[in-house]
């Protein structure tokens, strides 16, 4: 099983009244999206399922990738690691999956994927980390296949 985590763009600060979950893309993390989303769209198989957090800024992320998609609202900010592997179905999945969230959360599940303990490491903005699995169902078989941050796309 493969398992994309795939951090949303740059998004506006929260302004008066408006909720963490309203937080929209600003023109840079328009970009920034629309190139990761051109790079992953040229790299992920066709059968790959993509599951999104209901934060509008992770929706307008995922849109620059321009496939099908699915909210799951355990992707929220704030969710648990296990949250986001249970939702990826990880490592049963025996089809890729590419998640779409936030930090810390996706910090947290690659470092306890690479190395099996709790710690906070940081995912750029617009960033993907890419995760593979030689044996399926053998955690010291999951290896980092690529990283990607929307600066480093080629246009």
């Amino acid at each position: 099983m493969d398992l994309i985590l795939w951090r949303h763009a740059e998004a506006e600060d929260a302004g008066p009244g408006m909720s963490d979950l309203e937080r929209a893309l600003t023109v840079k993390g328009q970009k920034q999206a629309r190139r990761m989303g051109q790079w992953l769209d040229s790299q992920l198989p066709d059968s790959c399922r993509i599951l999104v957090s209901p934060a509008v800024r992770t929706l307008q992320t995922v849109e620059a990738l321009g496939r099908k998609y699915k909210m799951h609202t355990d992707l929220a900010p704030g969710a648990d690691p296990s949250d986001i592997l249970k939702a990826a179905n990880w490592p049963g999945n025996k089809e890729s999956v590419l998640v779409v969230g936030h930090q810390p959360t996706l910090g947290q599940v690659a470092a306890l994927l690479l190395t099996g303990d709790d710690l906070e490491w940081d995912i750029r903005k617009a960033s993907a980390w890419w995760f593979a699995q030689r044996d399926p169902g053998n955690p010291a078989s999951v290896y980092l296949k690529a990283v990607m941050a929307a600066d480093l796309v080629v246009k």
